[in-house]
């Protein structure tokens, strides 16, 4: 979109709505001022940097946790099943309960 166009709209928008009596005198003015009082902190490069590196070395562990989980051969010795394992341990309490005295 051209901008110059989308500024003549936007300017015609704000001719068509007359300012509201709720803003204080000059509240525009007095924000603008702030904002550009405002200086952009210069010591942040570093810092930035940093955390690059610290993504992209976060990246890489990932990676290597990935591949090692994937390419590592699983044992598997224990031939009874989890399921069923979980199952017995509990429902050992009811078991027990059914017996008689």
């Amino acid at each position: 979109m051209n901008l110059a166009e989308l500024q003549k709209k936007l300017v015609a928008a704000a001719r068509a709505n007359a300012p509201g009596d709720h803003v204080p005198y000059a509240f525009e003015k007095r924000v603008t001022a702030l904002l550009a009082s405002r200086v952009a902190p210069q010591n942040l490069d570093g810092w930035v940097r940093g955390l690059w590196r610290a993504a992209m070395s976060c990246v890489a562990v990932t990676l290597l946790c990935g591949a090692w989980a994937v390419f590592t051969p699983t044992v598997t010795t224990s031939s009874t099943d989890l399921s069923q394992d979980f199952e017995n341990t509990l429902l050992a309490s009811v078991d027990q309960g059914n017996q008689a005295p």
